[in-house]
């Protein structure tokens, strides 16, 4: 059996309704096209990718800063607590076949470059297209064609 595609997205844990909306349909069209869902596993972005790909049945992944298991949010499928802080960021986009950045603050900043740093495609929604290597996308479904077909350039 193929292994199915990760995707790592990543954003604000307290943005706009309208970027948690972004995030929703970002979870959602990952999981209609059986990609796995990666993510910090807290609130805001990670809440609402979490929320939109559970919605339509898909896998759903959460590495946390802590240890507490319970401190994800209801929405993942699988509970990764590290104990490591904001280290663990980069687990998380190393985890992704690419990465889908939202708007976001140094966290998210910090994920865009780390994930470029090992050579991850990275696709901005509505935010990091000033950055190079970042390419940019207005929609959901966009950043996830980008990313999907990104992600199969690189696994082949």
């Amino acid at each position: 059996m193929a292994r199915k595609l990760q995707i790592a997205v990543v954003g604000d844990n307290n943005p706009s309704p309208e970027v948690t909306q972004l995030a929703e349909e970002i979870g959602q069209a990952l999981a209609q096209r059986e990609a796995i869902v990666v993510c910090g596993g807290l609130g805001g972005v990670m809440a609402g990718v979490a929320r939109g790909a559970a919605a339509q049945g898909g896998t759903t992944i959460g590495i946390l800063p802590s240890y507490d298991a319970t401190t994800g949010n209801s929405s993942l499928s699988i509970v990764i607590p590290s104990g490591l802080g904001h280290a663990r960021n980069m687990l998380v986009v190393a985890s992704g076949d690419a990465v889908i950045a939202l708007p976001g603050s140094y966290g998210t900043l910090s994920e865009v470059a780390l994930a470029l740093k090992l050579g991850k495609p990275v696709i901005g929604v509505n935010a990091w297209g000033d950055v190079k290597g970042v390419q940019a996308a207005k929609t959901a479904d966009e950043a996830v064609t980008l990313a999907l077909a990104a992600a199969h350039r690189i696994n082949g």
